[in-house]
């Protein structure tokens, strides 16, 4: 039976799965990263990985794999296949695709988390059907996937999507990348988070406690939540200005607290539009799945970038 590989790496652990050329997975699997061992075990992970998955597959399904494809965060160089560098798994400059492909003897594509797990949600997901998407992941910082006709914009540097550093309140909080007042220091969950264990005076507090203290009408919790979804609506309306998607689809940890985001989000956006046409703004459908999914499509692409058949979240 024809299948891929499809790998989704994360910080401490891997997501995999095999998936038919129907769309459908036909097994899953996890795996540790290794990152405790340093970058080049962690590597050595990814690929003993793969391996492992093709020769499933070749037992299973009566052949390998015919392509795989990988998800990885940090900087992305996704028409060299380079890993270019990532904070959490300690690499710089690792050419995984080639490796991968050496390894596995198929075709390989390298892709970036966020924009791979949006080019799952705007192929399968709440973005389904919009020829035009931006997909937004609020987590620990904030970043984007812009969607353009089934596919996902990878910028000439790689970089295409980085809306959390753009800068919505000039002259405020620093950031890391090096600016002052950029979007994932007013609303990234953990903006949020630190901003509500400051007013509450409770150093554990979270940005899902925010939420909870929002749905009791808490003054102070309010007040925080109204200040991360008025920087949010900021910097949205600038990607609207930017882009006119047709759909607007939020997803990470702050957007579990949904509609005590979604309404007032929904809300604020709308009170910016001016000229622009106010797009859909709806929730990611497909969680932590979407990775493992968006590198599926990836590796099917490489088969034939013409199928636009579905995988099965």
């Amino acid at each position: 039976m024809r299948h891929v590989i499809a790998l989704d790496v994360g910080g401490t652990g891997m997501k995999a799965a095999l998936v038919g050329a129907d769309g459908t997975v036909l097994h899953r699997a996890r795996r540790a990263t290794d990152r405790e061992r340093g970058p080049e075990a962690v590597v050595d992970a990814i690929l003993g990985f793969a391996a492992d998955l093709r020769e499933h597959g070749a037992r299973q399904f009566g052949e390998p794999a015919s392509a795989a494809a990988v998800a990885v965060p940090g900087i992305v160089d996704e028409a060299k296949g380079v890993a270019v560098y990532a904070a959490n798994l300690g690499w710089r400059d690792v050419p995984l695709r080639a490796r991968l492909a050496e390894r596995l003897q198929i075709p390989v594509a390298l892709g970036h988390d966020v924009r791979t797990g949006g080019l799952a949600e705007g192929r399968v997901g709440a973005g389904r059907g919009a020829d035009r998407f931006l997909f937004v992941a609020l987590g620990t910082g904030i970043a984007g996937a812009i969607g353009v006709d089934g596919r996902v914009e990878a910028g000439a540097h790689g970089f295409a999507g980085e809306i959390g550093h753009i800068v919505v309140r000039p002259g405020g909080t620093p950031c890391p990348c090096g600016q002052h007042g950029c979007l994932e220091r007013y609303a990234s969950a953990a903006a949020v988070g630190q901003a509500w264990a400051a007013a509450s005076g409770d150093p554990d507090a979270d940005a899902a406690h925010c939420a909870k203290a929002v749905v009791s009408a808490d003054p102070e919790a309010v007040r925080v939540w109204q200040h991360a979804v008025d920087a949010l609506a900021d910097g949205l309306i600038t990607a609207v200005t930017l882009l006119d998607p047709r759909t607007l689809v939020i997803g990470g940890g702050l957007a579990e607290a949904g509609e005590t985001l979604f309404t007032p989000l929904r809300e604020a956006v709308r009170r910016r539009v001016t000229f622009q046409t106010l797009p859909r703004i709806v929730p990611a459908a497909l969680g932590d799945s979407a990775g493992c999914l968006g590198a599926a499509l990836l590796a099917r692409d490489l088969l034939d970038p013409t199928d636009r058949t579905e995988v099965t979240p």
